[in-house]
């Protein structure tokens, strides 16, 4: 038995039997190292990126510990937006599909209350959330910790720099002395230090390297001056490499809006990810970057982090990265799973030193590339290869993305590749389809039936 197999570790005949059917053949770095620490019940300070496994080191550990006859609130995993805790708690109830009756709650801010509140008197075993939203609960007593065994704070960085150092102070201040406290952060500056001293009980500290290969990823650096240089040097990438999706990542959030405008201007597909987008916009950006009926994203680090995206062709650096790690974390969104990617990285003359620190830590020479020739500027961008139709009607009508699939494909549909990805919530859902086959697709959705109904479709 190889000491990366699950099986070596003390986990239940059942959890190994749905990691199995799950597809989790063996334990990536993060979980080989943190689980053995984690199921002994040990404090953890875990440093590793996004995808690299850590959602299933801690789920594992907390789900080890759960009582299911014991009807609380038994672990509370803290997360910095509320797309990341989706994410988290989707991957929990797949990891406890085996495990009878268990309950796992998602609380976060940018949703209506009521519903939370409706699902918190029936109780929960597991409650997934943001600081903001979870505070607000403690507050007015609708939720309560005192039977957690254990906590989480993923990406504890990102929620350090969000600014919810004192709302974490007073969630924990709620939580039992005697739970264990998990950590998980991209980066270790000293406020994380600071936080894990106040809060946790002789962590063990673990540190796994990005599981992208840098090799994979092609990185290409331009010296620019003026900020109408910057903006054609993005158009001209664009033009020239015309990659299928790509990620440009911003450092504020007026910078990401306004670059996404301008580019739509003169033509891209183009959408603007920041925190200053209210939650439903949010949510139809990210579907519509992920199943490639929007071409570009223009990103903030905070908004991008813990999104669930796949590998992108390409990642430009709008402007060069506050900090080295974030630099990696960034351009770690393409190239992945052995697949190149490219990297495109601008700066100015004032951004030299920052250039030069970087260079150091990439361990390689950073010299300025030419821009492809300016007469590219007169061609025609790519557009996205699909577009988004809504469904006004989701789980609760108990609707299957196989439903949708039919009901396109069926007599005189059209064809199953020209269907993308659909997604699926509670009370709507969202299908991609070829540019060229929306007006069919519209009018077969519209005029036809899902499990014997008609709902209102629209394009997004």
């Amino acid at each position: 038995m190889s000491q990366t197999d699950f099986s070596s570790l003390p986990l239940s005949a059942d959890l190994l039997k749905n990691l199995e059917s799950l597809g989790y053949e063996s334990m990536t770095p993060i979980q080989a190292q943190a689980l053995p620490h984690v199921l002994s019940g040990k404090d953890l300070i875990g440093q590793a990126k996004t995808g690299s496994g850590k959602t299933a080191a801690f789920g594992l550990g907390l789900l080890s510990r759960l009582d299911g006859d014991l009807y609380q609130v038994q672990s509370l995993v803290l997360c910095p937006t509320r797309e990341l805790a989706d994410q988290v708690a989707k991957q929990i109830r797949k990891l406890a599909r085996t495990i009878p009756n268990i309950k796992v709650l998602t609380l976060c801010g940018g949703v209506p209350m009521g519903p939370q509140i409706g699902s918190l008197e029936s109780g929960a075993h597991i409650v997934v959330g943001t600081p903001g939203r979870i505070e607000d609960h403690l507050r007015r007593g609708r939720l309560k910790l005192k039977g957690v065994k254990t906590l989480v704070l993923d990406e504890a960085d990102r929620m350090l720099e969000m600014g919810f150092q004192d709302t974490l102070e007073k969630i924990v201040e709620q939580i039992p002395n005697n739970r264990q406290t998990l950590l998980f952060s991209a980066t270790y500056p000293k406020e994380i230090q600071s936080v894990a001293n106040r809060i946790m009980d002789r962590p063990e500290l673990i540190k796994v390297e990005s599981t992208h290969d840098d090799l994979s990823i092609q990185q290409h650096f331009y010296q620019i001056e003026t900020k109408e240089e910057r903006f054609d040097a993005v158009r001209l990438l664009l033009l020239e490499h015309r990659p299928i999706s790509t990620l440009i990542f911003c450092n504020t959030k007026r910078e990401a809006q306004e670059l996404s405008d301008r580019l739509k201007q003169t033509g891209f597909s183009v959408a603007a990810l920041h925190g200053d987008l209210d939650q439903r916009d949010r949510d139809q950006t990210l579907i519509k970057f992920s199943n490639k009926s929007v071409a570009v994203l223009v990103a903030t680090d905070v908004a991008s982090r813990g999104l669930d995206i796949d590998s992108v062709d390409a990642v430009i650096n709008y402007h060069i990265a506050q900090e080295n790690e974030i630099h990696t974390h960034r351009i770690g969104r393409t190239g992945r799973a052995g697949a190149e990617g490219r990297a495109f990285s601008l700066y100015n003359s004032k951004e030299h030193y920052k250039v030069a620190q970087l260079g150091l830590y990439l361990d390689r020479d950073i010299v300025s590339e030419r821009l492809p020739a300016a007469n590219l500027l007169k061609t025609t961008p790519n557009q996205a290869a699909m577009a988004t139709l809504k469904i006004d009607g989701g789980k609760k009508h108990k609707l299957r993305p196989g439903d949708i699939l039919g009901a396109l494909t069926g007599e005189k549909g059209i064809a199953g590749a020209d269907v993308g990805k659909i997604d699926l919530a509670d009370n709507w859902a969202y299908v991609a389809v070829s540019r060229t086959e929306v007006k069919a697709a519209l009018k077969k959705l519209s005029e036809g039936k899902l499990k014997g109904r008609s709902f209102r479709v629209r394009k997004l």
